[in-house]
């Protein structure tokens, strides 16, 4: 069970931090849903349109695109201890429809390292679908990655909860 503003989630979500060298961080978060795998992509492949249902996503705009090679425009706001955060990234998204992953890298932007991906797959249990989202950041230098953990983890599961809603309410439309 999870708390998400102060209300009760039916929702489990599982995740894991790990703690790397050098102010890194690897995050991965894990949702299991009923939607199907071709709502859950297409809500994550509307790139220009992330910032509609991703809360503290600010924009999310396509600068180019080669066949399955995206480069990726996104700014994130969020307050913070009472300050308000915003970080910018471009970064170089593959599409891999076959095996249902969307991965990223950091080309430039207010991290050092900013990498990772979107998994989505049909689970082995009745007719269930995985919705994984594996992150591995690193902040620039004064970036204090240790006293934002615990905000990182929540908006793992703010974004989880999101795709799946925005795929739920897509699902419903056809």
């Amino acid at each position: 069970m999870i708390y998400q503003g102060g209300e009760k989630s039916s929702k489990t979500i599982e995740q894991t931090m790990e703690v790397l060298p050098g102010g890194t961080r690897r995050l991965a978060a894990h949702l299991t849903t009923s939607i199907e795998l071709g709502y859950l992509w297409k809500v994550l492949t509307s790139y220009d349109k992330l910032s509609e249902f991703i809360p503290n996503l600010q924009s999310s705009e396509v600068l180019s695109r080669e066949g399955t090679q995206i480069q990726l425009k996104q700014v994130g706001s969020q307050e913070f201890l009472g300050f308000n955060f915003s970080a910018e990234v471009l970064i170089k998204l593959v599409e891999d429809k076959k095996n249902w992953i969307l991965s990223f890298s950091l080309i430039k932007g207010d991290f050092r390292r900013f990498e990772g991906s979107w998994k989505i797959s049909q689970s082995p249990v009745g007719e269930r679908t995985s919705l994984t989202y594996e992150l591995i950041v690193q902040g620039c230098f004064g970036m204090p990655v240790a006293l934002i953990e615990q905000h990182l983890r929540t908006n793992l599961r703010i974004n989880l909860l999101a795709v799946e809603q925005a795929a739920m309410e897509m699902s419903l439309k056809s």
